[in-house]
């Protein structure tokens, strides 16, 4: 009978740990950027390529004053891009005014953003970043128009826009 529970308590430690690797690799097989070189650029480098207030959005999570982005009455027709690394996020057909004072679309580019939860300002809220860069862009929020019902708020000072 001994024999029955050793085997057993080894059948759960192989499967625990099977579970556990099996994870690992879906977790970096679903991060299209894991070995991208914009992920190792030094906290240094980033402060000479970006301006002081990019710098601290992008690489530190701050937020931009609303309404002080010239990218709110940006309407050609292009791609909103990460100023850190020109991973597209956005396409301007996506763009609308949502009178937040942050440019807000409605959708992303497939796999052009990761998220985590952010809880900096005390309730938890979605922060998005770019997956390339993992640059900070904004916070994601369930009150956007159809036909996503989302309002992707981003830091203007985190894009940069490519007329099509």
């Amino acid at each position: 009978m001994s024999t029955l529970n050793i085997d057993r308590r080894r059948l759960l430690g192989a499967t625990a740990f099977a579970l556990a690797a099996l994870t690992s690799a879906e977790a970096l097989a679903a991060d299209a950027y894991a070995s991208s070189p914009w992920r190792r650029i030094a906290d240094a480098d980033w402060r000479k390529r970006l301006d002081g207030d990019s710098y601290q959005v992008l690489r530190r999570e701050a937020t931009e004053r609303a309404g002080t982005s010239p990218l709110l009455k940006e309407h050609r027709k292009g791609v909103f891009a990460c100023l850190g690394c020109g991973l597209p996020l956005f396409k301007s057909d996506w763009k609308y005014e949502s009178g937040t004072g942050w440019p807000s679309f409605y959708r992303a580019i497939p796999g052009a953003l990761g998220t985590k939860t952010d809880f900096k300002i005390g309730v938890p809220r979605t922060e998005y970043h770019c997956a390339q860069c993992l640059g900070h862009q904004g916070h994601v929020f369930n009150d956007g128009p159809r036909p996503t019902g989302l309002r992707y708020c981003n830091n203007g000072l985190a894009l940069k826009f490519i007329p099509a």
